[in-house]
């Protein structure tokens, strides 16, 4: 993360200005809304939502179009560009202070624009303040994770006529990420419709930051929920804004990447949360991040730096990443064939003892990194001793944090640890490791990978901690060592050899989804059609 000292003044602010073809497309939407009256842009930086409203003859048919800027120099030029309209109202504030002052008197038809994004650290104390209030007022959560759009946005609700809309540009992680559930259960609480339109390709490619257009309306009668997917700003002249195809709205914290299924498909994976023949992952043990060092280049070592300083007696083996593990067990002779290609296959674990007492080699590896700075990172300045790393275990199993087909979840054979570039799990006493690991490699569990995880830019599907303990396994309490071991060695297999997963999917659903469990196949055909659209909508966007 930047310090704020190295950041662009543009980058403080937020202020990343919206593409004249995107505010057309936005004011389109509502340009032949007769019932639009009024209109408020909290950040209108340069103008482009006032020249959209002008193409679009809105302007015109309304009775004021409000617009507020905190940077004094825009307000000067927008004055002077739109003299000639009486029924523009430009002021110069702290949008902050301007939903102080008169969220409780003034109301409007419409609001739309495009909030800046500016993180927790970069706020002002008293926009700090203000935010939390506005949050913490609404029934929300305020914290350091919290951007000034989500004040934005909540506060721009509360400033709505009966029947307002609200169009925003924000980030496309509201669909998914954790900091926004109180945001998602608020917007579907106090909206009767709401429109997501999402792009594949970036909006702003200089900040490489995913956006969709939020469209939320007020009104007595509620709709649900849609989402259109669109390639780029060209799409927006073909879709059918008029058309229906809303989803029942589920009042609840949960992830909006949902709604990328169909309402039979929601349906179904709700049956599958509630049947009794499933479990979640978290039923079976602990799910934690691997070992955070705070400098993997430091403490995960290769055999020749090891040799150099005699640190073997301090090394633990180490699976690194994701191209450490070849198959779902992580073997003693997978962890020496990463050793012997030179992979950073080792963690250094210095014992908590005095310093006096380590040999002069482990000293010497000591002195040369703090010359080089390598105790300067945060984590290792906070501890005791930077260069002893804490909270050091040998878990059951790992599972991939940051994944590209699908995540892989593997066995831990040879007294490994990990980094935080992937999960340890620990299981319950009474879970057999192999069982559980076959339960897992299924077209329903990987269809949760998917619907519990989250993606980001490049195509990746990240799942945290959390997310994994919400992944629904069948459980195989009765299946016995001659069907089990057999279906563990296909999996295993086709994982080392980079086969297609479908091929043992489809052997696992069919062995154990259908004739174990007595899922009817077009389940486990749905799930995998689940599966494989939200996937390829993943990979798309790589």
């Amino acid at each position: 993360m930047r310090l704020k000292k190295d950041n662009t003044d543009q980058k403080l602010r937020g202020a990343y200005y919206t593409p004249m073809q995107l505010a057309s497309a936005m004011v389109g939407i509502f340009a032949a809304d007769k019932t639009i009256k009024t209109i408020l842009e909290p950040s209108c930086g340069d103008g482009v939502f006032i020249d959209a409203a002008i193409e679009a003859d809105l302007i015109n048919n309304i009775d004021l179009f409000r617009a507020i800027e905190i940077e004094t120099s825009e307000v000067d030029l927008l004055k002077n560009r739109f003299a000639k309209y009486k029924n523009i109202d430009i002021q110069c504030k702290d949008f902050f202070d301007f939903y102080n002052e008169s969220y409780k008197t003034t109301k409007y038809d419409l609001i739309l624009g495009n909030p800046p994004y500016i993180r927790y650290q970069y706020l002002t104390e008293s926009q700090r303040e203000i935010q939390s209030k506005i949050l913490i007022t609404h029934g929300m959560k305020s914290n350091k994770l919290i951007n000034a759009w989500v004040g934005f946005l909540v506060a721009c609700v509360q400033m709505l006529s009966e029947n307002g809309k609200i169009a925003f540009v924000i980030p496309a992680e509201i669909l998914q990420v954790a900091y926004a559930e109180d945001l998602r259960l608020y917007l579907s609480n106090h909206f009767s419709k709401i429109t997501l339109i999402t792009f594949e390709k970036l909006v702003f490619p200089d900040i490489e930051q995913e956006v969709l257009v939020f469209v939320g309306e007020k009104g007595n009668e509620e709709k649900g929920i849609r989402i259109f997917e669109m390639s780029d700003l060209d799409d927006f002249s073909a879709i059918d804004l008029a058309a229906n195809g809303y989803q029942k709205m589920q009042h609840v914290k949960e992830k909006w990447t949902k709604y990328f299924t169909t309402s039979q498909e929601i349906e179904l994976i709700q049956k599958i949360k509630k049947d009794s023949r499933f479990q979640k992952f978290s039923d079976c043990g602990i799910i934690n991040v691997g070992i955070t060092t705070g400098n993997n280049d430091y403490f995960s070592i290769d055999s020749k730096k090891a040799k150099e300083y005699d640190l073997s007696p301090v090394l633990l083996p180490l699976i690194g990443r994701s191209a450490h593990a070849h198959g779902i067990y992580f073997t003693k002779e997978d962890w020496m064939k990463n050793v012997g290609n030179g992979k950073k296959a080792q963690l250094i674990n210095f014992p908590d003892m005095p310093y006096e007492n380590y040999p002069d080699k482990h000293k010497e590896y000591i002195q040369k990194g703090e010359q080089e700075g390598q105790n300067k990172g945060y984590k290792c300045s906070i501890r005791d001793r930077w260069y002893i790393v804490p909270s050091v275990w040998v878990p059951d199993a790992f599972f991939l944090r940051r994944n590209n087909l699908y995540p892989k979840f593997v066995l831990n054979q040879c007294e490994a640890v990990s980094t935080d570039t992937m999960h340890r799990v620990k299981f319950n006493d009474s879970v057999d490791p192999e069982t559980l690991l076959l339960s897992y490699y299924n077209s329903i569990s990987f269809a949760f990978t998917e619907i519990c995880g989250r993606s980001y830019g490049g195509g990746v599907l990240e799942i945290l901690p959390g997310e994994v303990g919400n992944i629904m396994l069948p459980k195989l309490d009765k299946i016995d060592d001659e069907k089990k071991y057999p279906l563990l060695q296909k999996i295993d297999s086709t994982v080392r050899n980079n086969e297609d997963i479908e091929i043992a999917l489809d052997i696992v659903d069919e062995e154990i989804l259908v004739k174990q469990l007595g899922i009817e196949l077009s389940v486990c055909k749905q799930f995998r059609a689940i599966w494989k659209k939200l996937q390829k909508r993943r990979l798309g966007r790589g």
